[in-house]
């Protein structure tokens, strides 16, 4: 106890002060600077307080707002079945992420409850110590401060009264009242500064004492606030470790996902609507439609011919020609379906045509062009269109089935398919009439068909079937003109074949 007082700073005194009646020294000036200090004390247990009152208001708001970033994963996935819905997965991430923003709720709930029964009931303890303190001093030490202010005004009254009756006992030569005796009055100054001093010093000892214990009052205060400061480590930071682990929960459950996972369970519950990678690729050559083998599909011949352009400079222009079952004669660019849609640079109506006589590889038919429509038709004028075979027995194969196709009045063909009839063999074919048969001459030999005549060379076309050549086989006419009513029908509503 000595060594403490021994540590402790206090008020030195200068001058002779100690050895007058009435020190100017305040003897309330010390309790008062201890009632401040635990003002200050109290204010900053009071500050502690609303720290952790705010903090745990915060951590209600904190599962509050969780609680919103929880509804929004809280529906299923849209388009659920899209997802393995086992763990490891997308879906099984979201079931993960679902439960850890669960607990990071319940850890900001948690926190709060714990800041608010833990916590602040040590703060408020300390809070109610340093009133009862406060309470304390202000019963002991500022009461024994007042008694000695009285005690010292009592004996400041004496001496001023022992001051003017000795002033006046030097003017009166002596003659004052017995109770006014300088004497009595020094006598009773002493009295009561003896009580004076004796409040002073009971005064002294109990603000000693109070110094003494506040040494220890403060190492308590201080103790009860690291006190307070651990918990509250314990409930903010326990919670901050927790969210702490369950983000890295699912950080990892992500990072577990397999890359392919999801998309070999998709392609396994998808594999009837999905393509197989095994399947060859489609072609047209393998496809097949409705009517794609009728006979009115089937070109009577077609092949490459040349036709002389109507300015005399440019010469003959190779084109790719066919005469089909309808009785027309196209003309297209080349025989590709697929660089461009097939549509006919010339189409003639050879009915309506008139078809010239052959010399050699030539031969020439006169009509309108009609592959403009009905209008460009009506208004286009007829012209004479000189072709130019490969050979001589290619150019009277095209002839020969061209003037047929121009002296036709009628054509017979099959009647079209459904999509669910079966579809007609390209090999179809149809009978002439008995008395053409009678009267054709000799038909020219087709394609995989041993030839007993001569075998047509470079150039290649294709024909209906066999081809018969009017006025005698391997005889060709020379400009004879053919009517629509005139010539032979043999071989019109036949099978193609290469020549």
């Amino acid at each position: 106890m000595a060594t403490g007082q021994q540590n402790l700073p206090h008020r030195q005194l200068t001058g002779d002060s100690d050895n007058e009646a009435i020190p100017d020294t305040d003897p309330s000036d010390t309790s008062s600077l201890l009632l401040e200090r635990l003002q200050a004390w109290k204010h900053a247990c009071g500050y502690l307080q609303d720290y952790i009152k705010e903090t745990e208001k915060v951590e209600k708001a904190q599962g509050k707002e969780y609680e919103r970033v929880l509804k929004s994963v809280s529906n299923p996935l849209k388009e659920g079945h899209h997802f393995d819905q086992n763990l490891g997965g997308i879906a099984g991430l979201f079931e993960n992420i679902r439960s850890n923003t669960q607990g990071i709720v319940n850890s900001h709930l948690e926190a709060e409850k714990n800041l608010k029964g833990s916590v602040l009931p040590i703060l408020e303890r300390l809070h109610v110590e340093i009133k009862n303190k406060t309470k304390e001093l202000s019963k002991g030490a500022v009461k024994g401060s007042k008694e000695v202010d009285k005690a010292r005004n009592n004996t400041q009254k004496y001496i001023e009264l022992l001051g003017q009756h000795t002033g006046s006992f030097s003017s009166s030569s002596g003659k004052l009242d017995a109770s006014n005796d300088p004497y009595i009055l020094q006598r009773g100054v002493k009295h009561r500064l003896q009580k004076q001093v004796l409040e002073e010093n009971n005064n002294r000892h109990d603000l000693l004492a109070v110094q003494d214990s506040f040494q220890q009052f403060e190492a308590h205060v201080i103790q009860t606030i690291q006190q307070a400061m651990t918990a509250f480590l314990q409930c903010v930071g326990g919670q901050s470790e927790r969210q702490k682990a369950m983000y890295s929960d699912i950080i990892a459950n992500s990072q577990q996902v397999p890359l392919d996972f999801e998309w070999k369970g998709f392609v396994q519950r998808n594999n009837n609507t999905l393509i197989d990678p095994s399947v060859p690729q489609r072609t047209v050559s393998n496809i097949g439609f409705p009517n794609q083998n009728h006979l009115a599909t089937q070109p009577l011949i077609a092949g490459s011919l040349e036709r002389k352009s109507r300015a005399a400079l440019k010469g003959y222009s190779t084109n790719y020609y066919v005469v089909t079952r309808s009785k027309y004669l196209h003309e297209f660019k080349d025989d590709s379906d697929f660089k461009k849609d097939p549509t006919p640079e010339l189409s003639l109506y050879l009915p309506d045509c008139t078809v010239g006589g052959i010399t050699g590889a030539t031969f020439s038919v006169k009509g309108k062009d009609s592959s403009k429509g009905k209008v460009g038709s009506a208004l286009a004028m007829s012209h004479e269109l000189n072709f130019r075979a490969h050979t001589p027995s290619d150019a009277e194969k095209w002839w020969g089935i061209i003037r047929n196709a121009a002296g036709e009045a009628t054509f017979t063909s099959s009647t079209p398919s459904s999509p669910t009839d079966s579809k007609a063999g390209s090999g179809q074919q149809m009978p002439p009439p008995r008395h053409q048969q009678q009267q054709q001459p000799a038909p020219l030999q087709t394609h995989n068909v041993p030839r007993t005549g001569t075998q047509s060379s470079a150039g290649t076309s294709q024909s209906a079937g066999d081809i018969p050549i009017s006025g005698g086989a391997g005889k060709p006419h020379m400009n004879t003109p053919t009517s629509a009513s005139a010539g032979l029908k043999s071989g019109v509503d036949r099978a193609p074949g290469q020549y």
